[in-house]
């Protein structure tokens, strides 16, 4: 998955366009963009979507974000879309991998409700949206193998902190935020599943939206979260290696397998190691099949 669009759960309309946005992924929201008095409406809305659209052969991964664990809404998302048998959840303000553990518990009675396949249904976490969770970011290690990758978020945190601004003059993150970003990069990893980036706002602004991309994708996310379509080409073409970058990667793997056993090779006059050989095979598992 390369590019996450969030669809507000309460609009066909912007559901339907979200289908055909060629996003990796569609995160149907039920969270902040739909208002409280509009959730009861929006859950059987999402359902159906989902009933529909799993019937499209070439499709974007069909997530829903619901509603944070101590909202008490959560339950009545989770019962009212599973029958539309969503790939995976999306969870705000994750505090820990207990939450993940919570809601793993949750959605194995629901499956096995509808009749499907136990774990089948995966969870990304967001966790940095509140101050409490960036303590535990190393609790996502081995919580749960439902953990299909880790996200952060920068707007819940900045009204958790009490902030006037998330980001600097010069557009990027200021400190807080910028640690928030990077101990997500480090839970991910540890966890072994991918860091997906959080969104920009500015949607129009997209020389700035592009060098985010590209920065998030140089330290090691291989995703970014998008909040309209118009983004989604340009994650897709950031986060897909050049072909100049494949072929490197093949020749580095290449070169090692021709030195089996070799902690150290050399290729066009650079000594190698391990971490290159490991950062090769992370790009062709991002190259385009086929």
């Amino acid at each position: 998955m390369r590019s996450q669009l969030f669809v507000p759960g309460d609009s066909l309309k912007k559901l339907e366009k979200g289908l055909s946005s060629d996003a990796d992924c569609l995160f149907i929201d039920l969270e902040d963009s739909v208002a409280l008095s509009q959730k009861a409406k929006a859950r059987p809305m999402v359902r159906e979507f989902l009933q529909a659209a799993r019937q499209v052969e070439k499709r974007p991964l069909l997530y829903v974000r619901v509603n944070a664990l101590d909202s008490g809404l959560t339950d009545a998302d989770l019962a009212a879309i599973m029958a539309g048998r969503p790939n995976g959840i999306v969870l705000p303000k994750c505090l820990s991998g207990a939450d993940v553990q919570h809601l793993g518990a949750k959605l194995a009675v629901l499956e096995a409700e509808a009749g499907i396949e136990d774990g089948a249904t995966r969870i990304i976490p967001i966790a940095t949206e509140t101050a409490a969770a960036i303590f535990n970011m190393g609790t996502y290690r081995g919580a749960s193998q439902r953990i299909a990758g880790i996200t952060w978020g920068a707007e819940d945190l900045s009204a958790d902190l009490g902030a006037e601004t998330n980001r600097a003059g010069d557009g990027g993150y200021t400190q807080p935020y910028q640690l928030a970003r990077s101990l997500t990069l480090f839970a991910a990893a540890a966890a072994g599943v991918p860091a997906i980036d959080t969104v920009f706002p500015n949607f129009r602004a997209e020389d700035s939206f592009r060098k985010e991309c590209e920065a998030a994708r140089r330290d090691g996310f291989t995703a970014k979260m998008a909040i309209h379509p118009a983004q989604v080409p340009v994650i897709n073409e950031v986060f897909t290696p050049s072909p100049e970058a494949i072929a490197e990667a093949r020749a580095i793997i290449a070169a090692f397998a021709d030195n089996p056993g070799a902690g150290v090779t050399s290729l066009n006059g650079e000594m190698l190691d391990r971490p290159h050989l490991e950062r090769a095979k992370r790009v062709l598992a991002r190259a385009p099949k086929g």
